[in-house]
C-alpha cells in the first residue's frame, strides 16, 4: 500500500516509520512462513492517563514494567498460516483447518477461541523445538506502542486510511472515514517503529492473561498475571477489531472473553524467544 498521499489529519503524528530492529523468519511449510520482529529490552509505563480520551478504571494504576527480549508475529496469525499448523500432529485438541467467515490466505484467521490459538502455539513448538506462546498482556502493550505514549502508536488520534475499525465513529476529533464491515489482509497499513502491523483494529488479539479488572498487584517483569484458580477464567483480548468503535483500538484499552468463545472479530498473533543466531 503506497501510504504517501493518505490524508493526515494535523494532530495524528508519528505516521511513518523506519524500522530498525531484526526480524526472523519461520518456514512452517508448504511454502508458509511466519515472520516475527525482535522487540528489544526496555521499560514503559503500561496503562492509560485519566486525561486519555474514552480510557477507563481497568487500564490503571499505570505502572512501570520492565521487558525482556521477544520475538512478536509481524502480522496476525493469518489463515494461510493456520491451516498448515492445524495439520501439524495434535497436542490436546482438534482444530478446524478453516474456521474464519472472511476468507482469504492473507487475511487473519478469526472464529478461533483462546484455547484453538493455545493449542495451534503448542503444535508449533512440538514441531520447531521453539517455545511459542501467546504473548502476555504487557508484551502485547509495550510491542504496539514501540516507544510511544499516545493513545496509538500512530498519535493522538485514528483515520480509516491507517486502519481497520468502525471508521463511521471518531476518536479525538479524528476524522470519519469507510467502515469496512469485514476483516482485511495484513500488512495492509503502516507498521510501527519495530514492524508489527494491525495492532490497532482488524482482529482482537488473545493474550496469555486472565482477565483482572485493574492493575493492582500485576507483576512487572512482563510475564502473564494468571490467577491460581485460573482454569475457568476469562482471557484477556488487545487491540480492537473491524468491528469496534476506534476508542477500543487504543494501545491501552483492554477487553476480555471466555476462553473457549469464538468470533469473527478474534484471532491471536505469537511470540517466543529469539533463536541465539538473531542475538548476534
Amino acid at each position: 500500500m503506497d501510504t504517501s498521499s493518505l490524508p493526515l489529519p494535523s494532530n495524528l503524528s508519528l505516521y511513518r516509520y523506519r524500522r530498525t530492529n531484526k526480524s526472523y523468519t519461520e518456514d512452517l511449510g508448504n511454502g508458509v512462513k511466519l515472520m516475527l520482529m525482535l522487540i528489544p529490552v526496555g521499560e514503559f509505563l503500561m496503562g492509560a492517563p485519566e486525561e486519555e480520551p474514552g480510557s477507563e478504571e481497568n487500564e490503571r494504576p499505570q505502572h512501570l514494567v520492565k521487558v525482556s527480549q521477544f520475538l512478536m508475529g509481524r502480522f496476525p496469525v493469518t489463515q494461510a498460516q493456520w491451516r498448515v499448523v492445524a495439520r501439524y500432529d495434535r497436542s490436546t485438541r482438534d482444530l478446524d483447518p478453516d474456521p474464519s467467515r472472511f476468507k482469504g490466505d492473507n487475511r487473519p484467521v478469526e472464529q478461533v477461541s483462546w484455547e484453538d490459538a493455545h493449542e495451534f502455539c503448542q503444535r508449533l513448538s512440538a514441531k520447531t523445538g521453539k517455545d511459542y506462546r501467546l504473548p502476555s498482556e504487557a508484551q502485547w502493550e509495550y510491542a504496539c506502542r514501540a516507544g510511544t505514549t499516545t493513545p496509538f502508536h500512530f498519535g493522538e488520534t485514528i483515520t480509516p486510511e491507517i486502519a481497520n475499525y468502525r471508521g463511521t465513529s471518531t476518536y479525538n476529533n479524528g476524522p470519519k472515514g469507510e467502515y469496512r464491515e469485514e476483516t482485511t489482509e495484513v500488512g495492509l497499513f503502516p507498521a510501527n517503529d519495530w514492524g508489527l502491523c494491525d495492532m490497532h483494529g482488524n482482529v482482537w488479539e488473545w493474550c496469555e492473561d486472565d482477565y483482572h479488572n485493574s492493575y493492582n498487584g500485576v507483576p512487572s517483569d512482563g510475564s502473564a498475571w494468571i490467577k491460581s484458580d485460573g482454569a475457568r477464567s476469562t482471557k484477556l483480548l488487545r487491540g480492537g477489531s473491524w468491528h469496534n468503535v476506534p476508542l477500543n483500538c487504543r494501545s491501552a484499552d483492554r477487553s476480555y472473553d471466555s476462553r473457549a468463545n469464538r468470533g469473527s472479530y478474534v484471532g491471536f498473533r505469537v511470540c517466543c524467544v529469539p533463536p541465539r543466531a538473531l542475538l548476534s
